[in-house]
């Protein structure tokens, strides 16, 4: 059979058997079990085993979950409620200070924890009620901080990026430093498009929270700055050439458990195994969703539709920036329906020879992909962050939330269309810190 129909119909088995409601690792395990047979013969189901472990056998997947530990020990914390507070006591005074706090601490709380459901619930139990109450449009409130907690996928340390980098054998430092300026850049427009939306509503009188004593405002600090110096910490021991990112999630999970234990008094047993029990099943389902990835990329690489692919495509006498396009929209559209590590998963290694040929960078491309799938975070049938929100502001429609939310997918692709316009933006800053990528 022509490689290429073999490849539209490993995509419609796919799609069809993970519609089912199957998790994502074994519905990848039936897909490639089910075509390796049929068109292979029983001799290739032998290395099945052998590619399932030999695709965790790699150091740097050490990292996932020791950044998930440090995660899910300042999610178990007070630590989300204290960023906001402290944010909104030094942005009082600011015109839009409410909002611009509220995305503030959800871009560091995401960061922190890497959790978008995390920040979301943590930061928006605090955040919603109170800029409700001081008269911001419901959407913007909710929209604010559903968008605001998919940041924590893009600014480092990412688990995303670390998955994208282990796929494609990428540099997962240069990674991290790719996406520092346009997560900032994209948490700059949802700050000026919140801002811009409160003001048209006619709430500008009720931009300003109220006055903080500068005692109060550095009451707080010292139960914020702890958790932000380790995320430095963490980062510079990286790029310092102290440690490689196994080693610093590793000693950032211990000092973050240290703090949760000692700040928050984080005493109990049963607190800690509760921490300790959702990191390893989160971490587990990510790894293995990884190791199926493996077996489902050898498939395709086996029955040679990863080939025929890459070398269809480069037949076609297209721009780039339209083949670039046509990429995208296959990424948001998967992106609706699958988490972006299983997304990032499926289709990074096909597409990586692709975009290499037409020209483009991996690692600019690998912050448009996140962002990409920022969106689907937001973005309904799946969109997690909106059923957070709504289970947090059940009094908060769905249409509400899902319609304030749409501005800020807006303000993704006008990041996207800058980060087409201005590459430099993802990858000057890893240049700088690491040097040119030969």
């Amino acid at each position: 059979m022509d490689p290429l129909l073999l490849g539209a119909l490993v995509a419609v088995a796919t799609i069809l058997v993970l519609f089912s409601g199957i998790s994502v690792a074994i519905g990848l395990l039936i897909v490639s079990a089910g075509f390796l047979l049929a068109f292979d013969g029983f001799r290739s189901l032998e290395l099945m085993p052998e590619i399932l472990f030999g695709k965790l056998d790699n150091f740097a997947l050490l990292s996932i979950p020791m950044f998930i530990i440090m995660g899910a020990s300042i999610a178990s914390t007070r630590a989300g409620a204290d960023l906001y507070e402290a944010l909104e006591r030094w942005l009082t005074r600011v015109p839009g200070g409410l909002v611009v706090s509220n995305l503030g601490a959800c871009a560091l709380f995401a960061a922190m924890s890497g959790s978008s459901p995390a920040t979301c619930a943590a930061i928006g139990k605090m955040g919603i009620p109170e800029m409700r109450k001081r008269g911001y449009p419901d959407g913007v409130a909710a929209g604010s901080i559903a968008a605001g907690g998919t940041l924590g996928i893009l600014i480092p340390p990412s688990v995303t990026m670390i998955v994208y980098g282990i796929s494609t054998e990428t540099s997962i430092g240069r990674l991290f430093l790719a996406g520092v300026i346009p997560g900032l850049m994209l948490m700059g427009l949802f700050m000026a498009w919140s801002l811009y939306s409160t003001w048209r509503s006619g709430n500008a009188s009720v931009l300003s929270a109220g006055n903080y004593s500068w005692a109060e405002k550095f009451e707080i600090l010292p139960r914020v700055l702890p958790f932000m110096l380790i995320i430095l910490g963490v980062l510079y021991a990286m790029y310092g050439g102290i440690a490689t990112p196994s080693e610093t999630a590793a000693v950032g999970a211990l000092l973050c458990l240290l703090i949760a234990v000692i700040i928050y008094r984080l005493w109990s047993p049963k607190l800690l195994w509760t921490v300790l029990r959702d990191s390893t099943r989160e971490s587990v389902m990510i790894l293995f969703i990884i190791a199926a990835a493996g077996v489902f990329s050898y498939m395709l690489s086996s029955l040679f539709i990863t080939q025929a692919i890459a070398e269809w495509i480069g037949t076609l006498s297209v721009n780039r920036w339209i083949l670039m396009a046509a990429i995208n929209v296959f990424l948001l559209i998967a992106g609706f329906f699958l988490p972006p590590v299983a997304v990032i998963l499926m289709a990074a290694p096909i597409l990586l020879p692709i975009i290499t040929t037409a020209g483009f960078d991996p690692i600019w491309f690998a912050v448009v992909l996140t962002i990409n799938m920022e969106i689907g975070l937001i973005s309904p049938p799946v969109g997690l962050n909106l059923y957070v929100i709504n289970g947090i502001a059940p009094d908060i429609s769905l249409k509400t939330i899902l319609t304030g939310s749409l501005p800020f997918v807006a303000c993704m692709f006008v990041a996207i269309v800058i980060l087409c316009l201005f590459p430099e933006l993802a990858t000057w800053l890893p240049d700088v810190v690491m040097g040119e990528a030969r």
